[in-house]
């Protein structure tokens, strides 16, 4: 029988990175909430060419909007056995400056989305006593990172609940992990000029250069492939840390 990998915020960045990774070897069903044409073409390209691509709109900070998108996934696959909580959001600046209702929106995608879409997928998994669950966190929820306090407060619980959900789900045969990717070349490096990023680069980066989606995408299936790794967080960050 050929599994399921469910992959939230899959349109761009790294989840798209994972979506083409996983195409062919499983069933892949990604989520999108804004970028309905560019999920679209995904879909339809890795459909034409593996079939079972399966895109599917979704506010992961909205509890009825992931009970929906999960029902849609089982009724086009009939399970999910690996769940990768990819979708988060950023905002750079003093914490000083942040609005409490701009700490609320982070929170709701960051940390509530991963336990809405944990909580509607896990109880199928833990009835057939396997699958994997990976957390897309960050080298700032390792570490911190100035004017990036409310993200990295959300990276940082994320792995406080890779850790903690590994433990209790460990009898029933699912594994949790979390990656901790550092400075990859997605679009959330686009806020730094050409010359922030080379610094970046050469006073930080020991690899020197800048990951890649895709290098991130190969430790996720890794880890959610892996049957004896479970409560751990790995760097993908070219030495950063």
């Amino acid at each position: 029988m050929t599994k399921t990998i469910l992959i939230t915020g899959g349109s761009r960045g790294i989840g798209e990175a994972v979506v083409r990774a996983a195409a062919g070897k499983y069933n892949v069903a990604f989520t999108y909430l804004k970028s309905e044409d560019r999920a679209k073409a995904l879909e339809r390209e890795l459909s034409e060419k593996f079939g079972g691509v399966f895109a599917v709109k979704c506010d992961v900070a909205g509890e009825h909007s992931v009970l929906s998108a999960v029902t849609a996934v089982k009724a086009r696959f009939k399970h999910i056995d690996i769940l990768v909580n990819n979708a988060g959001v950023s905002k750079s600046g003093l914490l000083i400056d942040m609005l409490p209702e701009e700490w609320r929106a982070l929170m709701a995608v960051n940390l509530d989305g991963v336990y809405l879409m944990t909580h509607a997928v896990l109880p199928d998994m833990l009835a057939l006593k396997r699958g994997a669950i990976v957390n897309v966190s960050s080298i700032w929820g390792l570490q911190g990172a100035s004017c990036e306090v409310a993200y990295s407060a959300s990276k940082a619980a994320l792995i406080g609940f890779t850790k903690a959900l590994a433990k209790e789900v460990a009898p029933m045969g699912v594994t949790v992990n979390a990656v901790a990717p550092g400075a990859i070349d997605t679009d959330m490096m686009k806020c730094y000029t050409a010359e922030e990023t080379s610094a970046l680069i050469a006073e930080h980066i020991p690899l020197g250069r800048l990951g890649s989606p895709a290098e991130v995408a190969a430790a996720i299936l890794f880890l959610a492939e892996h049957p004896y790794i479970t409560g751990q967080t790995l760097s993908i960050d070219g030495g950063m840390c």
